[in-house]
């Protein structure tokens, strides 16, 4: 669908805030508080975006942007080449990070651009009275996104932990020993952050259960000792081999079968792909530990094989 940028906010030096509208006035698709969306951008490049404002708004969709210096092309490309008021196409909300439905408190972790859905969850929890408390960590104060929101709507119960400012440090000990079956943690921000955070909860005695995280990247694999493995296609006598340097989307297309791709991480799941057999090497941050230990489905984006051959399914 169509939707045309009503306005863009400088939130910090390289973070900007881009508040979309419906192009046809009608109303947004509802959305659920931890949801993305997925951006078509003019370099041909499809990017996922937390929605970072109140699920109750169906006027608007939020999102922040981290006009990173690592960037692939895709915050480089919105940062650089699109203005207010021109269009943009994305997809539908979807959600890989909701709030659990027995969440009746919750702690919520946020590292730099990380905010954009905790903050999202901030509102929902609000709206909802569960009791929650927000932790942000940054680098500086002038970092923080979405400040003038965060002291506004949540005063008492954000938390700024500020890398430059010791005194803001945070007491991960004091603030995860209070945990019950119905306390919820949800953390978002660069991997050794979530990292840090759900070590830190799992020492304190929180279960898996209670620990949600949404990813940005995937963890990054060392691609050197990929091996060559073939490709077998449900219905076609096609034997496509995937040699090291390729995934085995960029073999399917280049042999003319069609993958659904988006993020090309493993992040968002567009192109899980049924295995008929073979097991698979998942690599992907989407599914769980039970649906890898399954061996039914993969990534083809970023996944490979421990077998000499996958047997999949494309219908």
């Amino acid at each position: 669908m169509d939707v045309i940028i009503n306005k863009i906010y400088q939130l910090t030096s390289n973070i900007r805030a881009f508040e979309l509208v419906s192009a046809d006035t009608t109303a947004l698709p509802e959305f659920e508080a931890g949801a993305h969306i997925d951006i078509h951008l003019k370099n041909g490049l499809i990017r996922q975006y937390s929605l970072a404002n109140c699920c109750s708004e169906t006027h608007r969709y939020v999102i922040g942007v981290l006009q990173d210096e690592h960037s692939r092309g895709g915050s480089r490309c919105i940062h650089t080449e699109y203005k207010e008021g021109d269009r943009l196409t994305i997809g539908e909300p979807r959600n890989l990070f909701e709030i659990h439905p027995e969440t009746k408190e919750a702690v919520l972790f946020a590292g730099g651009i990380g905010i954009t859905p905790i903050i999202s969850m901030a509102y929902r929890l609000r709206q909802q009275q569960i009791p929650f408390e927000l932790h942000y960590f940054v680098r500086s104060h002038e970092m923080i996104a979405f400040y003038g929101n965060l002291v506004e709507h949540f005063a008492g119960k954000v938390h700024f932990h500020i890398q430059d400012q010791p005194e803001t440090q945070c007491k991960m000990n004091q603030v995860l020993k209070a945990f019950s079956t119905t306390r919820h943690l949800y953390v978002c921000g660069p991997t050794g952050f979530m990292q840090f955070v759900m070590d830190s909860a799992a020492q304190a005695g929180w279960s898996t259960g209670q620990l949600h995280q949404e990813h940005f990247v995937a963890q990054q694999i060392d691609q050197s000792e990929n091996e060559m493995f073939t490709i077998e296609v449900l219905g076609s006598d096609r034997k496509i081999e995937v040699h090291s340097h390729q995934t085995a989307t960029q073999a399917l297309l280049e042999n003319g079968f069609d993958v659904p791709v988006s993020c090309e991480q493993g992040i968002c799941g567009t192109c899980i792909t049924r295995v008929i057999s073979g097991t698979p090497d998942h690599r992907d941050v989407f599914m769980t530990d039970e649906e890898h230990c399954l061996n039914n489905q993969f990534t083809p984006c970023c996944s490979r094989a421990k077998s000499k051959t996958l047997v999949i399914d494309l219908a």
